[in-house]
């Protein structure tokens, strides 16, 4: 029996380094600890990358220093001070093995380059996301996608129901994930192991502890579940008398192929981006880390001690953590959105002069520009455009500069009365009429739905909130700015996304992708392209049917409008939020262009910005949901299924509580206007 070798606290010299590096240089050996805070990586991933860069030659290890130079050079996730480590590293360091490097650097620098080639480069992923896997883990179980299935329904019958209340209740997927732990728990206890045998496998009502897997593919059908048809949107505009008052709209099958058609077109849209924006490790998906640590908090037990602020060590549990978190935030939530609501919305500047109409608009925060250095303490408006902690640091800062120079511009236009936006609130995104009442669209358009400009002459003009037309502008900058960035910065990955389609078409792995997670998934059946590029095609039928087979007064076009717009945008789209978090939305364009192709027709219009902005938008969630998938290691041809059984019951469930919202729900989406004692603002 050999004897156990316990991990030393110190790195040795690594046995077949090259002779160039000056050994007698080398006098104190390097920390375990000092190297593991300087990657920011855990003792153990330490260790591991220092046996592993001991087998790598020179050449080798220069090899992949190159590697991660060319791929990561603009990666604004990569951990900066590495890469001017590597690239000295190329640049000191020839390909004989002549250094100019003293020993303890070359040696730090041959476990960096290990570690960040054999895990993932990003400290935040090695975090949470494991580096092994277990093949042998069920996934696809019973109880997985029976409690799967249930909250697809819970999710989306709540979510649908009050989603017409002001303001809307909506239930989260990590709601789902947070309840579906207790049940698969006491599945696992209580069911019996029985079962039947199907093409070779075994499907028991018990197969074993409830993992982590079954877990997480319970997430991902709860958060197809909870994404609501946007095709609901055309269907009360067309149904309900208040607009369009449409019979036809009345009928299941319409609204079902609608539905069916924008959800199904984002899904196959994403499988084939899974070259783009799943399978590359660039492709952090900072939002879907949320996800993973949760679902690590409640399966594993083991704990890593972690440097926290003030270089203090934190040895608290990941559970541990998560519950006093969780305790502390439903005690504190009462506050500012009970007790003392003011605290929501903390306009303390404005009640120094509550009629001081400058200071309010500048720093009032529901009609103002919210210029308030303590304007919330309620972290559901903290998080309401960008949450902090989901999302790297340089977005947070990126955001708030943004948000910092469209004020500017809104104060410029707004003070100089430009459009007449001075007789309007500063912050809305309200039409106007020239009365500077709410704008009334009904008095313009006919029973199809189309302007009739004369009753537009004898009505009012559209006017917009100066916040509104800052907007605009920025929207159209930011659209040519995806562009131009995923061009510069990102062609390459581009280009090897598609030889990649191109040689993988048949759904075998490609060797394209060598980071830590695809090669574990390698050993997995792939979903063909022609999976997804099938359901493609069936939601492009039910669209045209949808359109074409109901006076909808709108041409097919729209449809392959949407599919041409996805395809323009999805992959730019894809990588900013794949590596950022935030995502560019396409409404606005999807609505000018669609305004310039059918000019008056109001529905569609309504049918452009579906198909343009929703199967972009469907796509990426879905895609950040296979993501989700390659993390945790879930064969992705059981993603597939329950992505796609997800989406069409969610679907069926979500119209369903619609028909019942217009037909039991009275005055749906009428308001009531009150009269007002101060006279109606003339625009001149």
């Amino acid at each position: 029996m050999s004897e156990k070798v316990e991990p030393s606290d110190t790195i040795d010299k690594i046995p077949n380094a090259t002779d160039a590096v000056h050994d007698n240089d080398f006098n104190d050996k390097v920390s375990l600890q000092d190297v593991a805070r300087q990657l920011g990586a855990t003792v153990e991933e330490v260790i591991e990358a220092r046996d592993r860069g001991s087998s790598l030659s020179h050449e080798e290890i220069r090899q992949l220093a190159e590697r991660i130079v060319r791929s990561h050079a603009h990666d604004p996730n990569f951990p900066s001070a590495a890469l001017e480590r590597i690239q000295t590293f190329l640049m000191d360091t020839d390909q004989a093995g002549n250094t100019k490097l003293d020993a303890r650097t070359y040696h730090e620098l041959r476990i960096q380059i290990a570690l960040l080639t054999s895990n993932s480069p990003y400290a935040e992923v090695r975090a949470v996301v494991n580096a092994r896997d277990d093949p042998s883990l069920p996934v696809a179980t019973i109880r997985a996608w029976t409690i799967g299935l249930f909250f697809v329904v819970v999710l989306a019958f709540v979510n649908q129901l009050f989603s017409v209340r002001q303001p809307s209740i909506g239930l989260d997927a990590v709601v789902a994930q947070l309840l579906s732990y207790p049940l698969g728990k006491a599945a696992e206890k209580f069911l019996p192991d029985v079962g039947v045998t199907l093409f070779g496998v075994r499907h028991s009502l018990n197969p074993g502890p409830f993992n982590q897997k079954e877990h997480m593919l319970i997430s991902i059908m709860a958060s197809v579940g909870k994404v609501l048809p946007s095709s609901r949107y055309i269907i009360f505009t067309q149904w309900l008398d208040v607009y369009f008052g449409q019979p036809y709209a009345k009928s299941f099958l319409y609204q079902i192929a609608l539905a069916l058609s924008t959800n199904l077109m984002g899904y196959g849209l994403a499988g084939l981006t899974r070259r783009f924006l799943v399978y590359p490790s660039f492709c952090i998906w900072p939002r879907s880390l949320v996800t993973i640590a949760l679902n690590s908090a409640l399966h594993k037990d083991d704990n890593h001690s972690v440097i926290g602020p003030w270089n203090k060590v934190w040895t608290i549990s990941r559970y541990r953590f998560f519950m006093a978190c969780f305790a502390g935030m439903f005690v504190y939530f009462w506050f500012p959105d009970y007790i003392f609501t003011a605290l929501s919305l903390f306009n303390w500047i404005a009640w120094i002069q509550p009629n001081n109409f400058t200071l309010t608009a500048i720093t009032g925060s529901k009609k103002g520009l919210g210029f308030n250095p303590l304007p919330t303490f309620d972290w559901n408006i903290i998080a309401h455009s960008i949450d902090p902690l989901q999302v790297p640091f340089h977005v947070t800062a990126n955001f708030v500069s943004g948000t910092l120079i469209g004020a500017v511009f809104i104060i410029g236009i707004y003070w100089t009365n430009t459009w007449n936006t001075a007789y309007l609130p500063i912050n809305s995104n309200t039409m106007y009429n020239h009365f500077g009442g709410s704008y009334n669209v009904s008095k313009i358009l006919d029973s199809k739905g189309w302007l009739v400009e004369a009753q537009y002459q004898a009505y009012s003009p559209v006017y917009l909130a100066a916040s509104s037309l800052t907007m605009y502008y920025f929207f159209f900058a930011a659209y040519a700015a995806t562009i131009s960035y995923a061009y510069f910065f990102h062609a390459d990955d581009i280009k090897l996304g598609f030889r990649s389609l191109i040689r993988g078409w048949n759904s075998s792995w490609s060797d394209d992708f060598q980071d830590i997670h695809s090669r574990l998934m390698s050993v997995y059946r792939e979903v063909p392209e022609w999976w997804y590029a099938i359901f493609n095609v069936i939601a492009i039928g039910l669209g045209c049917a949808a359109v074409a087979g109901y006076p909808t007064y709108t041409n097919v076009g729209v449809v392959f409008f949407g599919i041409a717009l996805a395809l323009v945008f999805v992959l730019p789209t894809g990588i900013i939020k794949a590596t950022t978090g935030i995502e560019v939305e396409y409404n606005v364009l999807a609505e000018f262009i669609g305004g310039a192709w059918m000019p008056g027709n109001a529905l569609a219009m309504n049918f452009f910005k579906c198909f343009g902005y929703v199967t972009t938008a469907h796509a990426l969630d879905f895609a950040n949901d296979l993501k989700l998938a390659h993390y945790v290691k879930i064969p992705p041809r059981q993603t597939f299924w329950a992505q796609v059984i997800a989406t069409i019951v969610s679907a069926f469930v979500c119209t369903g509580v619609m028909n019942f919202q217009i037909t039991s729900i009275p005055d749906l989406c009428s308001s009531y206007v009150f009269k007002r004692k101060d006279p109606l603002i003339v625009l001149s």
